[in-house]
Formats: C-alpha cells, structure tokens, sequence
C-alpha cells in the first residue's frame, strides 16, 4: 500500500530520482526559468524552495548543506548564497511560480515552465 507516501515516482527509482531533481534544480538555479513537465515542475517545487530558504542562512553549515542535497556543485552554492538568497531575504516562502504551456507535440505531455519569482524584477 502507498501510505505516507505523497513523492511521485516519476517512472524512476530513489537514485535516478534524486539525481533528475538535483539536475533540474541545477539549472534551474543558473538559467533561473526551465520548461519542464508538470509532473516534474511540481516535485521540483518543495526541492528548490527547501534550498532557497536554507541558502537565506548564509552559514557555512547551510553551504554544506546545499552543497550535499545538490551533490557538490559548488558553482550553484556559490550563485546562491551571492544572488539569490538576497533577493529572497524579505521573502518567507514562494520562491517558484509554476505556468502551465499546454500539450506538446503526439505525446499529449503537458509542459510547463517553472521560474523563480523575480526575476522579471532584474
């Protein structure tokens, strides 16, 4: 049964997982905006948002700790604890906006894109 069990599979396994997750957060983080699934976009959501409130910290424990949950890629460290966590300082949740794009092409997969909030502002 699939009690307490709210995380969608996303047809993968834990590590793939967590890997496809770190990866999209990964460019999320640089690009600022991806288009991706819904289904990804709204497991990416709580992942990233979990980061940016943890970057807010500007400790070298919450660097540590981003730098493990995005599996060492001290370049998004780095870009988050200079841009983003100032951006978001006055902030205390919401940091992604999810907007849907429709179906795309035979598959009938709804898109979606998902950005940071923000980032019209720059």
């Amino acid at each position: 049964m699939k009690h307490h069990k709210k995380m969608r599979t996303l047809g993968r396994k834990k590590g793939q997982r967590t890997a496809l997750l770190r990866s999209l957060a990964r460019s999320l983080f640089i690009s600022e905006g991806i288009t991706t699934t819904v289904a990804r976009a709204k497991e990416l959501r709580p992942f990233v948002e979990k980061i940016i409130s943890a970057s807010k910290a500007n400790t070298t424990a919450s660097r540590r700790v981003i730098s493990a949950r995005m599996g060492g890629a001290s370049d998004v460290v780095l870009k988050l604890h200079s841009t983003l966590a100032p951006r978001f300082k006055g902030r205390s949740g919401g940091y992604t906006r999810i907007v849907r794009l429709g179906r795309v092409g035979k598959r009938a997969i709804e898109s979606a894109r998902i950005e940071l909030v923000g980032v019209d502002e720059k």
